[in-house]
């Protein structure tokens, strides 16, 4: 069954003005400013617009603001004065990530159902036991909860219940019983599984027990179909001409692109550089001239090695901050002493030092949106002080820890500072990877020897 209708079709119409008040208060600063109960000067823009309500004009309220660890977002909120009617959504100001995104989350208590959710257009919600699905499209945006978006389709569903039950009886009979069994899962009545998938990469789902891993939610990156890139209005790239094979060792390329943070357009360095005692790596870099932001990522040079590779560094010194690293984004990092694990695809690839990837964790963590402001949980705000405390411990030297990369495509790299001798501090497995783990790389489906031969009789 499908939920069209879960949010009210109507919205702010053809707008009118700014208010005296807008008008006013100067333009300060930059155009999104980061969340904060504490900025005074962040203040919505009111514009005065028409109700599709009743015709007359009402209020809309826009909060043009930026979201650590989610980007920009544009609130908006319309209130009627005349009739009463109101109308609150979101929508993404930022750029349409490289991969989507599908969060499966399996809700089993009341908690589950208050986690903070982030919905855009573009997402897709389902709860497959009910066989039932909102598509993509057919809400706006919103920042609201599990029981939220339940409570949304229950809503859409009963709106056009009256005129249903007296011209098609049977048919309304059906979706009071369908509703019915919504609202049993808003009671907690059986666990269910919720799933949220975005071609855009822009929802969220809160993670509560954050930095620890979250068993009950699990977050999966794919790359679009040309389906989904056509509905996002995305024009799918002509293959090029295979050009001449070049020396690349020597020469460093550069394309053009925008910056991920103020889209200006911008450059990327590309380099292929070779690492001692690993292998070759292509390293890019993009730095915006327009607003500083710097980035970098690491890419393997090769094919996925034959087997997988953790890696288990004891660090005992403050030297040990500065060895090399490359990670790769199909590696895991894990932390035992602070019961932290950062999933694949996490941060990316990166090459850079000790020190810096166990700043990049700090800030990752620290900065989650749903952890911060008046909506935080005090409980899961001291877990985050004291895990950040422990980890600029571990980062000045002053406690001991097991750092671990998990990588089963076997390309990530942890320097050896005794090379060519053996690390007494660093441990270095190879392991034969899981089905799962081969299927997650996409190598269970991959054919590399013999398909010659299943080729030649329908030449």
């Amino acid at each position: 069954m499908s939920a069209s209708g879960a949010v009210q079709p109507g919205h702010p119409g053809a707008a009118v003005g700014p208010s005296p008040a807008a008008a006013a208060s100067p333009a300060t600063g930059p155009l999104f400013r980061p969340l904060s109960a504490e900025d005074e000067e962040q203040q919505p823009t009111e514009i005065e617009s028409l109700c599709m309500n009743c015709y007359r004009n009402g209020t809309t309220r826009l909060l043009l603001t930026k979201i650590p660890f989610f980007r920009e977002i544009i609130v908006s909120s319309f209130s009627c004065e005349h009739c009463g009617w109101n109308n609150t959504e979101i929508q993404s100001a930022g750029r349409i990530q490289d991969q989507g995104v599908r969060y499966t989350l399996t809700v089993r208590s009341q908690e589950d159902m208050n986690r903070e959710v982030v919905k855009t257009d573009s997402a897709t919600t389902r709860i497959p036991e009910l066989d039932f699905e909102i598509p993509a499209f057919s809400q706006k945006g919103a920042l609201t909860t599990v029981e939220g978006l339940i409570s949304r389709a229950i809503s859409g569903l009963e709106q056009d219940q009256p005129t249903r039950r007296a011209v098609e009886g049977a048919i309304a009979e059906r979706i009071d019983e369908f509703i019915g069994k919504l609202k049993d899962l808003k009671q907690m009545a059986s666990p269910f599984t919720l799933v949220i998938d975005d071609p855009s990469g822009n929802s969220f789902v809160e993670n509560p027990h954050a930095p620890q891993k979250d068993n009950a939610l699990v977050i999966t990156y794919y790359d679009r179909t040309p389906q989904q890139a056509e509905m996002l209005g995305l024009q799918a790239e002509a293959p090029e001409e295979k050009a001449e094979e070049e020396d690349l060792r020597n020469e460093v390329l550069q394309f053009n692109t925008n910056c991920p943070e103020c889209n200006a357009p911008a450059q990327t360095n590309m380099k292929l550089v070779q690492i001692p005692h690993f292998k070759e790596v292509i390293i890019m870099a993009t730095n915006c001239e327009n607003c500083g932001h710097r980035t970098n990522e690491v890419k393997s040079g090769g094919a996925v090695e034959p087997l997988g590779t953790r890696i288990t560094l004891h660090i005992t010194d403050p030297s040990d901050m500065t060895r090399d690293l490359l990670k790769s984004e199909t590696c895991s990092v894990e932390i035992p002493e602070l019961e932290f694990e950062l999933g694949m695809a996490v941060l990316g690839g990166k090459f850079t030092t000790l020190e810096g990837l166990l700043k990049d964790i700090r800030e990752l963590v620290t900065k989650n949106p749903f952890a911060l402001g008046d909506s935080s949980n005090p409980d899961q705000s001291e877990k985050l002080q004291e895990f950040s405390q422990k980890l600029g411990q571990i980062i000045e030297g002053k406690m001991k820890a097991h750092f671990i990369m998990n990588d089963p495509a076997g390309n990530s790299y942890l320097q050896n500072v005794y090379a060519p001798e053996d690390d007494p501090e660093m441990k270095v497995e190879r392991y034969k990877r899981t089905f799962d783990q081969n299927e997650e790389l996409g190598l269970n489906d991959m054919k590399t020897e013999g398909y010659e031969a299943g080729l030649a009789p329908q030449r």
